[in-house]
């Protein structure tokens, strides 16, 4: 019998015997290759950490002491051997498994996460929890090289070594985030091994270890070179000048190992990282050549896993635009933290090298890098998904708002996006973002709207942040800039003329409205393109000649655009019926976004329904705009 299937919790791993082991790593591996394969999924990130994943669990109680991984985009085989087997092709489905480890779904899961660089902070909370209650428990925390370029990592690191609680952090080193990996701290890690303290590592690691010293050279051949150890003079190791112990880096694919210096580790006192060495994509022979494509990719045949082709995404429209005015203008920039691929970059950084510019994860240092550039007269677009501006919050007020300075944001993944589910719903930005003095907000319907607003925020200057959906949308022409339409910042489009009401639409909802009235002659249709200013001149001029107003948006109803269509019209003293349509207060978990859209009402059917509850169809129309 596979050794897997006699694995149904952590103590089934205990009981394993110990050359059993790496067959049930080759079978997780397998397991999680299956299950990516079926459904798409985090794969390479999971891959990497199999064998870490079952010397974890080897030693460990997850139901006591606390596993926290951070982001949790590798964490597929710890739901495996937590008791999720049988549902773990569920994964991101609607209703299934979270593709990110969540506290409300198993006591295994220490953390519900999906950001990158919280585990550390958390961990501490932990651990300090633990010591205050006198508890007993153990705190390990997982976090990979890219989340360590987090600053609220960095912070929570020096927080530990002042505090210096009882724990383990186990650095996992593939040399990648989801894109590569950037920075100072990266580029210490990959000299680790040239560095004097390193080759002297085995003097100072047999005084630190005396006792434990001798089992070290039966490992020494089988890891290799990254199986040195040391315990580092402070003068050459940030992590030791924090007051952090650093051990390492060791082979992450040699269970053997992993359970040697794990074991010992956990005896010393005080904070200590376990620096491990993995390969993102390990066992896979295509995801360790592409990491990047196969983190997260598309169902696939696992036999024959080929790039599947997607389409022309918005991504790539505001990668081909940025491009173009990168181009034609030498004052453009783009910022990224650690998205190139997701945000369509790759063509701007390999042409534009000097004036792209990837953070790391760290959008705050994005935001106020870029209002750095804007003082002196660059053009920063800050390239970034919604669901992490939200952690550069501060700086959009503080650092660009205030001073309403010239940055442009390229908001990515507005709206809901999907499997990732809750952590990065895109759902908040309006909200917070047409709250703040200066800052004007857009959506374009297409990406022909996107370059005309692209270039009329060049011109106009000022805060600006122009945010779209996930998915695809039709290409641009391929025009010069100058050629590309002109719009007038802050005014709505007519798509249809109607008698009764109008359907005040914004992006992906533009085409669910033309949809749900497509036969319904009396109802017309607005692109509300503009939440902030809103075209205040056409929205008064409906509500006057209309019965009813319909808004529409992939986004909270709290402080979203139909909220801010019902200020408008409450100042003006507007006596309109106002239907809002949109997301309730409720956080939305995984799932498909277009069925989502008709759950909340926002699709057609929903649209057509609120036109029957403000008495503008009958029933019989309603039946005949849904055939």
């Amino acid at each position: 019998m596979p050794v897997l299937e006699r694995v149904n919790s952590p103590e089934d791993v205990k009981a394993l015997a110990q050359e059993e082991l790496r067959e049930l790593a080759d079978e997780l591996r397998s397991e999680i290759i299956r299950v990516c394969a079926l459904g798409g999924g985090h794969l390479a990130s999971s891959l990497g950490a199999v064998e870490l994943t079952v010397a974890l669990h080897r030693l460990y109680d997850s139901s006591k002491d606390r596993l926290v991984w951070d982001v949790g985009h590798q964490s597929y085989g710890h739901k495996i051997l937590t008791g999720r087997k049988d549902q773990i092709d569920s994964i991101r489905k609607p209703g299934g498994l979270a593709g990110f480890t969540s506290s409300s779904e198993s006591p295994h899961d220490a953390l519900t996460v999906g950001h990158a660089s919280t585990s550390l902070a958390a961990a501490l909370g932990m651990a300090l929890a633990r010591d205050a209650r006198k508890d007993n428990y153990e705190v390990v925390t997982i976090i990979g090289d890219g989340a360590l370029t987090g600053g609220m990592a960095l912070a929570a690191l020096n927080q530990i070594g002042h505090a210096k609680p009882q724990m383990t952090i186990i650095l996992n080193d593939n040399e990648m985030s989801i894109s590569e990996n950037v920075g100072a701290l990266n580029r210490y890690m990959r000299t680790l091994q040239v560095q004097p303290w390193f080759q002297n590592a085995e003097k100072s690691g047999k005084k630190a270890l005396n006792d434990v010293w001798k089992p070290l050279a039966d490992f020494a051949g089988r890891a290799k070179e990254a199986t040195r150890r040391f315990f580092d003079p402070a003068s050459a190791n940030p992590f030791h000048a924090m007051g952090v112990r650093y051990v390492g880096p060791i082979d992450g694919h040699d269970i053997e190992q992993l359970l040697y210096y794990l074991t010992q580790v956990r005896k010393l006192e005080g904070p200590t990282m376990l620096h491990i060495v993995t390969t993102k994509g390990k066992g896979y022979d295509i995801a360790e050549a592409d990491p990047i494509y196969w983190h997260g990719p598309p169902k696939f045949n696992a036999d024959k896993p080929i790039k599947a082709g997607k389409g022309h995404s918005w991504s790539q429209a505001f990668g081909k635009a940025a491009v173009q005015l990168a181009s034609e203008d030498d004052r453009v920039w783009v910022i990224t933290p650690a998205m190139r691929v997701g945000s369509g970059l790759v063509e701007y950084s390999e042409l534009h090298p000097e004036r792209y510019l990837d953070v790391g994860i760290a959008e705050d240092v994005a935001v106020t890098t870029a209002a750095g550039l804007a003082l002196r007269g660059e053009k920063p677009l800050v390239a970034i998904y919604s669901t992490f501006l939200q952690r550069g919050f501060d700086q959009v007020i503080h650092d660009v708002c205030l001073e309403n300075l010239d940055v442009i944001f390229a908001i990515d993944r507005a709206g809901l996006v999907g499997g990732d589910g809750a952590t990065h719903q895109g759902v908040y930005d309006l909200s917070y973002l047409r709250s703040i003095p200066n800052m004007s907000v857009a959506m374009p319907k297409d990406a022909l709207e996107l370059r005309a607003m692209l270039k009329a925020a060049m011109k106009i200057g000022g805060p600006k942040a122009i945010r779209w959906p996930r998915g695809t949308v039709e290409p641009a022409p391929e025009l010069a800039v100058s050629a590309w339409p002109d719009i007038n910042w802050g005014s709505w489009e007519i798509l249809k003329e109607g008698t009764d009401a109008y359907v005040l639409a914004m992006g992906p909802t533009v085409s669910y409205a033309l949809e749900a009235t497509r036969d319904l002659p009396n109802i017309g249709v607005v692109n509300a393109r503009f939440v902030k200013p809103l075209d205040s001149k056409m929205l008064l001029r409906l509500a006057g000649s209309s019965k009813a107003l319909i808004t529409v948006e992939d986004h909270v109803l709290a402080g979203g655009f139909g909220a801010a269509v019902a200020e408008a019209l409450i100042d003006a003293e507007q006596n309109v019926k106002l239907k809002r349509l949109g997301i309730p207060d409720r956080h939305v978990p995984h799932g498909d976004p277009k069925a989502q859209h008709e759950v909340f009402g926002i699709g057609p059917a929903g649209i057509r329904q609120a036109l029957k509850d403000l008495a503008l169809i009958d029933e019989l129309e309603l039946l005949e705009a849904s055939d």
